[in-house]
């Protein structure tokens, strides 16, 4: 089958070939891929980030979000059936949705939302999961709580502003000009246009945020919590619960809380706290998050698509950092 795979890590080693079809597991379903999108974490992977925590063996495929239809199920698979259509994220190290087919374990596998097409579908998996693994499992947001959401017009951020809404929180985010409307739209009840403004200046007294940018940013970012507020990174820095998350030996978690010394250092003296986030494959979740596509309480935000082929030049386009939304490649 036709794939497009990491020879070795590094920014321009992504490569088109052929490849064997995946082989299926007793608790896996074939799929044969209608759609993906590209993530940061693509990039991040790609470039060999978390090769030292999640070691894939090149060449591997690339690709973390998925719609498609089921062509084959293990013999141990009993909630789907060949002709399904489903979205998924793979678990790490079972990536690989920059393909014509894919096996995944069924635990990572939903049928997709009624209301989505398969390629709208295919946006969702990984923003979807890590709104609700960041606002509900980890920040426990309830009703009436401040929250602000960096980069609203971006695939993650689009989002997380949604499900905060719908959580009842108030909700702020940053944005370029031309994206304000667009993130009002969503939800956001305050928006800070960057261009013109620095957040930390105007903004204060907050529960939660969410930081996709690091560094600068999100030093700043603490400034802004209450007392006991939390900060949340997706761009890192790592800290010792990355590595618990992923199951490694505590020791491991020492060299994390040292690249995250001095951010959790700020914190610290600010009264507030830092961790980091990174988000786990979930069927269940998506099954949870499919109703409420269903229902228009969330809807994805989608800048534009490419052909398959072109996955190259679509991985490029989101390193360029102008995508208003997700990028989907499709296979059709």
């Amino acid at each position: 089958m036709k794939a497009f795979v990491v020879d070795k890590y590094g920014k321009d080693t992504l490569r088109a070939a052929d490849v064997p079809q995946p082989t299926v597991g007793a608790n896996d379903v074939l799929v044969k891929v209608s759609a993906a999108s590209i993530n940061p974490l693509d990039k991040m992977v790609r470039n060999g980030e978390f090769k030292q925590l999640i070691k894939y063996k090149t060449p591997f495929v690339l690709g973390h979000d998925v719609s498609g239809v089921i062509t084959q199920v293990g013999s141990a698979v009993r909630d789907f059936k060949v002709g399904d259509e489903i979205y998924s994220r793979p678990r790490d190290l079972h990536i690989g949705t920059f393909a014509e087919y894919i096996a995944i374990n069924q635990d990572d596998v939903a049928l997709k939302p009624d209301s989505l097409s398969l390629h709208e579908a295919a946006a969702v998996p990984l923003v979807a999961l890590a709104a609700q693994q960041v606002l509900v499992d980890r920040a426990h947001i309830k009703p009436g709580q401040k929250v602000l959401i960096h980069a609203g017009a971006g695939g993650l951020g689009s989002t997380v502003i949604q499900l905060a809404k719908h959580l009842g929180a108030q909700v702020a985010t940053t944005a370029h000009t031309r994206d304000v409307d667009r993130v009002r739209e969503l939800g956001a009840d305050v928006v800070v246009d960057f261009t013109k403004d620095d957040f930390s200046q105007v903004l204060s007294g907050y529960d939660f945020v969410l930081d996709s940018l690091g560094g600068t940013n999100l030093e700043k970012s603490l400034t802004i919590l209450k007392p006991g507020g939390l900060a949340v990174g997706v761009a890192g820095p790592p800290d010792s619960g990355f590595a618990k998350q992923l199951g490694l030996p505590s020791f491991m978690g020492l060299p994390m809380d040292f690249l995250s010394r001095k951010v959790r250092g700020a914190a610290k003296k600010l009264g507030v706290r830092y961790e980091f986030f990174f988000m786990k494959a979930s069927g269940a979740q998506l099954r949870d998050l499919a109703a409420l596509y269903d229902a228009g309480i969330l809807r994805p935000v989608l800048d534009r698509t490419f052909p398959f082929d072109q996955t190259i030049e679509a991985m490029a386009y989101v390193e360029q950092g102008k995508a208003n939304g997700k990028i989907v490649i499709t296979m059709d």
